[in-house]
């Protein structure tokens, strides 16, 4: 059903549309709109799945015109899963939005523009629209982080606004040399003319070097990360889950995508240096995001540093253009996003319960808030990559290529990152079962008279932890350890494209 392809990114555009109008009479409607929004987003990502599954690569042609003239929009076996995990984890962080906030039809309406933003990169055939829907994604995500009451949010959605605009300037530039060389900007067609332009052409080069590093600005790499950990430490919890679970996850996609359909393995096998520079400036972010991590105690910073060195990752599993990489860092790519969501929306609930935000607030946070404190525990091992989680299996795909392609030193930074991974996670674990809680505050005594586990509110009539947000933590939490034994699956949905990508 290929209309479907085409419904996944209409459908929260439509979406959008409807809680804006919706607002305009009723003030409260915007989380209904939404949620409606995204269950249909979430069956339409469903059938996309299960299409690819049993009949391979489909395509939607917008308006009846065939490409290259035309628009195209693409389901196959990266893409699909991909929409999915969009679609599941937008209609995850909105039931954690109901009573973590904000509200508002506005905030919906952003909401929904940032989900058809995310469809549209994981869906689109050419990389001018891929440039247009990261522009869309970005202006959203701005947006939503700016929907925070402190001036910091404001200031960390204007550094994301200049850092973003460079990195979304960067690719446009990119994919305007790649038109010059080529004459075309869709994807399949770019792989087949530029051997023609010449793999060696100043034109190829420039538009490679742009692309890939527009894309790795979006992704924040180091040492272009420097927007992400204000971004995530300073906007509302619930954004801070949404954008560390999708934002950089698709743009490391889209950055897939550029790498191994647009350029393919033949460009790699004629400029070598192209691949070895993404390797190891991937290489060189995981080393520094886990080190820059393991000196935080702000735990939302935390966590964003640990995305740099995560997505380090991923980029160095796609860059090494292997079948067996290329699969961990799919693989790495999905279960960072389930693992990053719910630790972000898991220490939201902390904060509610406790107020606290530093690794020391978490001394004895297991007396006090158990459900939350066991998710935390086997999200951060999940993180680390403790078998069976799908943090292991990602990360074993990707040494295990690293190796099949004589890249040691890759490997080695592999197990310096889980090293320095565990260094921070036991750091946190430690404070939350073995130690003391420090001196008590007002606010602190009024959470422990509640009863601890699912839902506590507080007794001045602030927020409130609803069930609807401790199961959104937990199911992460299941989640990220079923994955893990679900490497085989990925490899079955991912064969006949990798088969194209990589052939024998």
């Amino acid at each position: 059903m290929t209309d479907a392809i085409v419904l996944a990114v209409v459908a929260p555009l439509l979406g959008a549309l409807a809680a804006l109008a919706a607002g305009t009479r009723w003030d409260r409607s915007g989380w209904l709109v939404a949620a409606v929004t995204c269950v249909v987003e979430l069956l339409l990502a469903g059938v996309v799945l299960a299409t690819v599954l049993q009949a391979g690569r489909r395509s939607y042609e917008l308006a009846g015109f065939a490409p290259p003239a035309g628009i195209e929009l693409v389901a196959d076996g990266l893409s699909a899963p991909v929409l999915g995990l969009v679609a599941a984890v937008a209609l995850a962080v909105l039931a954690y939005a109901r009573q973590a906030g904000p509200r508002g039809n506005a905030f919906y309406t952003v909401y929904l523009l940032l989900v058809a933003g995310l469809a549209g990169i994981t869906l689109t055939g050419d990389i001018f629209n891929m440039y247009v829907f990261l522009e869309v994604t970005g202006l959203a995500a701005y947006a939503l982080v700016a929907s925070g009451d402190s001036a910091r949010s404001a200031v960390a959605s204007l550094k994301y606004l200049i850092v973003g605009t460079v990195g979304a300037s960067l690719f446009l530039l990119g994919a305007a040399y790649a038109f010059i060389a080529t004459g075309t900007l869709n994807m399949v067609d770019l792989a087949a003319r530029l051997p023609e332009a010449g793999y060696g052409s100043r034109l190829v080069l420039a538009a490679f070097a742009l692309l890939v590093v527009g894309l790795l600005v979006k992704i924040a790499l180091f040492p272009v990360h420097s927007w992400q950990p204000e971004a995530y430490a300073s906007a509302p919890d619930s954004v801070s889950a949404l954008i560390a679970a999708l934002v950089s996850t698709v743009s490391a996609y889209a950055l897939a995508r550029v790498l191994l359909t647009v350029f393919t393995v033949d460009f790699f096998a004629a400029v070598p240096a192209a691949r070895d520079a993404v390797v190891y400036a991937a290489a060189v972010s995981i080393v520094a995001g886990s080190a820059l991590a393991v000196m935080q105690s702000d735990i939302k910073r935390m966590l964003a540093y640990s995305s740099v060195s995560q997505f380090g990752m991923v980029v160095a599993g796609f860059a090494m253009v292997s079948s067996t990489a290329t699969t961990g860092g799919l693989i790495h790519l999905v279960g960072h996003a389930v693992i990053k969501g719910g630790l972000f929306a898991a220490a939201g609930i902390v904060a509610v319960r406790t107020g606290g935000r530093t690794v020391d607030d978490y001394a004895g946070l297991v007396g006090r808030a158990p459900v939350a404190a066991a998710a935390v525990g086997v999200l951060g091992l999940a993180l680390v990559g403790v078998p069976p989680s799908v943090g292991f299996v990602g990360k074993w795909y990707v040494a295990v290529g690293a190796v099949q392609q004589g890249l040691w030193p890759v490997a080695a930074v592999i197990l310096v990152s889980t090293v320095l991974t565990l260094a921070y996670v036991a750091r946190v674990i430690e404070r939350m079962y073995f130690a003391e809680p420090a001196a008590k505050t007002d606010s602190a005594d009024s959470d422990s008279a509640d009863p601890p586990g699912l839902s506590a509110v507080s007794t001045d009539g602030g927020p409130v932890v609803s069930p609807g947000m401790v199961a959104v933590v937990v199911l992460a939490a299941v989640v990220a350890v079923a994955l893990g034994f679900a490497g085989g699956a990925f490899e079955t949905l991912l064969e006949p494209t990798l088969a194209e990508v990589f052939p024998a």
